[in-house]
């Protein structure tokens, strides 16, 4: 038995999204079946459509920020019921039995996490479908709880950008003493410096471009570097504990690294592929210095960060559109052009039905 849904995606590469019908499984005893009220547009969504990566499954239905309403749930699911206000990030299943699973990192999964859409269900070898759409069914061990009064549609990105910086914020520790810069003011790192700043940190934006000082000292930045500058640079040699880079695109990485002090860490959590120029491993070793990188967070870690930001009013800074505007939307984002994430209201899908 399917359920026959109607989303938004792609027929094959390099094409725009347009109204399509997909089937969903019907539910299995441990799933919970979700009603999409909106989700979030991240830029791995447009990296899809375009078959940047060269893995893609067709039809594609992007989308894994998602926040809906419970509609049904399976026989054993005893964690959530009926009008229940659910998120379901990047993934939606894993093997549940290796080492990092076992340890509540499912995102390392060892013989591969399920991805929300663009992967095959390891159970019924279906092809999983995203937030582009009318409703998701997922495994409960995958649906997370909107704490009560965190407004929906501005917490929809924290599924991704705000898991994805959280996640290397607390495995490295920063507290009230940590001194973190951010890479980049986009999706991510409007995040991680809300989430930095709200862990107690000193908070530092590099940044390429002069004009974004006041939008980085309104979110939480104590300090605004021109990476482009060369005094600025000089200036914060040493300074840094943590640095998240969330630049999504091929860079130069080099200069960021004097800038971290003794056992300091760049993590990069935005750009997946070879460095160029080349790492110079000078500065690591005269420093004990590391470079490292960071994916999304596991389940009860997402849990835990909802939850701080509920407890802190930290949401993700909105454009709320809807669905019909997504190729418009991706345009949009290409240039950088949005603050700081769209959001798609999945109410209006409902003019294509």
């Amino acid at each position: 038995m399917t359920i026959k849904v109607l989303g938004y995606g792609v027929q094959q590469a390099k094409t725009k999204l347009a109204p399509l019908h997909f089937e969903r499984r019907e539910l299995r005893h441990d799933d919970v079946e979700i009603d999409i009220l909106y989700c979030g547009v991240c830029h791995s969504d447009l990296h899809h459509v375009e078959d940047d990566w060269g893995s893609n499954h067709y039809p594609l239905v992007p989308g894994h920020e998602i926040i809906g309403k419970v509609t049904r749930i399976g026989t054993h699911v005893t964690s959530f019921k009926v009008d229940d206000l659910v998120g379901v990030g990047c993934m939606v299943d894993s093997c549940q039995h290796c080492h990092p699973c076992q340890h509540g990192l499912e995102q390392y999964c060892e013989e591969g996490l399920t991805l929300t859409y663009n992967s095959i269900d390891r159970h019924d070898h279906m092809l999983t479908f995203g937030g582009y759409s009318e409703k998701i069914i997922v495994s409960d061990k995958f649906v997370l709880k909107i704490p009560k009064g965190m407004p929906l549609q501005s917490a929809a990105p924290l599924l991704c950008a705000g898991i994805t910086t959280w996640s290397p914020l607390v495995h490295w520790n920063v507290g009230k003493k940590s001194r973190v810069a951010v890479v980049g003011l986009g999706g991510l790192g409007h995040m991680a410096i809300k989430l930095a700043k709200g862990l107690g940190a000193e908070v530092t934006l590099f940044t390429r471009s002069p004009g974004k000082e006041q939008d980085a000292l309104r979110l939480g930045a104590k300090h605004v570097v021109l990476s482009t500058h060369e005094d600025q640079m000089n200036a914060v040699k040493g300074k840094f504990d943590l640095i998240i880079d969330t630049v999504p695109n091929i860079h130069d990485i080099n200069p960021y690294i004097s800038t971290l002090s003794l056992d300091g860490t760049l993590v990069l959590v935005g750009y997946l592929g070879k460095l160029d120029p080349f790492l110079n491993t000078t500065p690591l070793i005269m420093g004990r210095k590391s470079v490292a990188g960071s994916v999304i967070g596991g389940i009860k870690e997402t849990q835990e960060m909802l939850n701080f930001c509920a407890e802190h009013n930290i949401t993700s800074d909105i454009e709320l559109i809807d669905i019909q505007y997504i190729n418009e939307a991706y345009q949009r984002m290409k240039k950088s052009d949005v603050k700081y994430r769209f959001v798609i209201d999945m109410q209006s899908l409902k003019k294509d039905a």
